[in-house]
């Protein structure tokens, strides 16, 4: 497969580890919130789904990342300097 190809699907796995994270972040700060407890309930099972969806996608980014540490480590970089970080 093309280069760039490659780069984009690692790009787009990282875009989807990145939302994960804001979604769970999210869901982490309602916990125990609520005076109901099956709001809470519902509260938990879905913070946890979304910490199994990270990891998932995580291993998934592993998986396609270069073998090549500097490659990866130069392609992070320019991700990182393009998103202004």
């Amino acid at each position: 497969m093309a280069k760039d190809y490659l780069q984009g699907r690692r790009d787009g796995v990282r875009l989807a580890l990145a939302v994960l994270a804001a979604e769970e972040a999210k869901w982490a700060a309602l916990l125990g919130e609520s005076r109901s407890w099956r709001t809470n309930q519902a509260r938990q099972i879905r913070q946890k789904t979304l910490q199994i969806a990270q990891a998932r996608v995580q291993t998934i980014l592993n998986r396609l990342a270069p073998k090549d540490r500097s490659i990866a480590q130069a392609e992070l970089a320019a991700a990182l300097e393009e998103a202004g970080l």
